[in-house]
């Protein structure tokens, strides 16, 4: 008979490295993600004229904020995978898929008026929408049976499907519409690629589902999500309307700081979440260990070479706010922390999760129209400020509920890959 303790150990070294590997693809991932995002507007700024390049910007925002809901979705649809094991949540994905295009299309006279948009233009937003969206349920399903690889394989592929059809159209002199269509096609065909690789993981659904993702849990995650998304740009937003239009420039180019701080740690956001939602307390100490640990080293870095930080974000003429560097990246490490605190109480099924992020971007709303800041490190300050109290917000309220025990959970938890 194998003995016991050698099994134990070379399942936890296998555990390890595989986790090892997993997060190093989902980094990868995430990089590609956001370089084919950075990719657009560079090739339309060569390709498109200024009205052209404007309106592609405003077109690619809408269709981030419009596909909040799948991000959201996709929290919620993995907290359950974790716990749960495989249930239909394909009819909730629809219904969510069409609300999200059918808000694009029905504010198509505004939009043409207020955007100066085409008016084929939110119609084809409509449907990249809605592929992101129905795409997201395969990703929380990958990322709930913590398929790692095959999440990582599954973000490329979303990624080249949102951007690539839109780039491909930019290289080829499509124009915006043209661009546009060839987007809104590449994005209709990841969904049922996307499928076909989360059927592939081996985790078919069982013919009984023992507890059904319900419309609560979606609502729960995409207002996580979108208290992320308000609190971490609420300055951003503020800086355009408080601050001299140069100002509010140099203001944005150190944003860039704060979201590159903020988002490259969150690996150990996704990693961690499903072992959260089976109430791995362990998982959320190292997740947070890595966040902090991530982000500290980021605020050093920006300590030691500020100037040339702000000389990559913005050119030569933003290298004189160099000592400001540590303070912007310091704002980001702090929500960094405070959204694997966020994850960790969706993951735990507390309601109001999100309750300390809207306060804290409340409150920061407040503060700058009492105090109206004229310059950079007054708004930075308040920014900071506001960060600093939420993040000690989310570790006041962060007290989980009894978890569940994994005997109860109908999915054993597999192995990373």
């Amino acid at each position: 008979m194998r003995p016991r303790r050698p099994a134990r150990l070379r399942r936890t070294g296998g555990r390890s490295n595989g986790l090892g590997v997993a997060g190093a693809a989902v980094t990868l991932a995430g990089v590609l993600v956001n370089g084919l995002a950075y990719l657009v507007p560079v090739l339309a700024a060569r390709r498109l004229d200024p009205a052209g390049l404007s309106a592609l910007a405003a077109a690619l925002g809408l269709v981030a904020i419009a596909s909040v809901p799948g991000l959201g979705l996709q929290l919620a649809v993995a907290v359950h995978h974790a716990r749960h094991g495989s249930s239909d949540s394909r009819r909730l994905t629809r219904v969510t898929a069409i609300m999200c295009a059918g808000m694009l299309i029905a504010a198509t006279p505004l939009l043409v008026a207020t955007l100066d948009l085409p008016v084929e233009v939110p119609t084809l937003l409509a449907v990249s929408t809605a592929a992101v969206v129905l795409s997201s349920r395969s990703l929380g399903e990958l990322q709930g049976s913590q398929r790692f690889l095959r999440l990582a394989a599954g973000m490329a592929l979303l990624a080249a499907g949102r951007y690539g059809g839109v780039a491909a159209g930019l290289l080829f002199d499509a124009g915006l519409t043209g661009s546009l269509v060839a987007g809104a096609l590449t994005a209709a065909l990841t969904p049922p690629a996307l499928a076909r690789l989360a059927r592939a993981a081996g985790h078919p659904s069982p013919a009984r589902a023992v507890s059904r993702l319900t419309t609560a849990q979606v609502i729960s995650g995409c207002g996580a999500t979108l208290a992320m998304l308000v609190v971490s740009y609420a300055d951003l937003f503020l800086a355009r309307q408080l601050l001299p239009p140069s100002t509010s420039g140099a203001y944005a180019v150190g944003t860039v700081l704060s979201k590159g701080a903020l988002w490259a740690p969150q690996v150990a956001a996704v990693l961690a979440l499903p072992r959260l939602a089976r109430g791995d307390r362990r998982s959320r100490t190292v997740a947070l260990a890595v966040t902090g640990g991530c982000g500290l080293l980021l605020v050093v870095a920006s300590s030691l070479a500020g100037g040339l930080a702000f000389r990559l974000a913005g050119g030569t003429d933003y290298a004189r706010l160099g000592r400001y560097a540590p303070l912007f990246a310091a704002v980001g490490a702090l929500y960094a922390v405070a959204f694997v605190l966020l994850n960790d109480r969706v993951a735990a099924g507390v309601r109001w999760a999100a309750a300390p992020l809207w306060v804290g971007a409340a409150g920061l709303v407040t503060v700058a129209a009492i105090v109206r800041p004229r310059t950079v490190p007054d708004l930075l300050l308040a920014a900071l400020g506001t960060a600093t109290v939420t993040t000690l917000g989310m570790a006041l309220a962060t007290r989980r509920p009894r978890p569940v025990p994994l005997s109860e959970n109908p999915a054993q938890a597999p192995q990373p890959g």
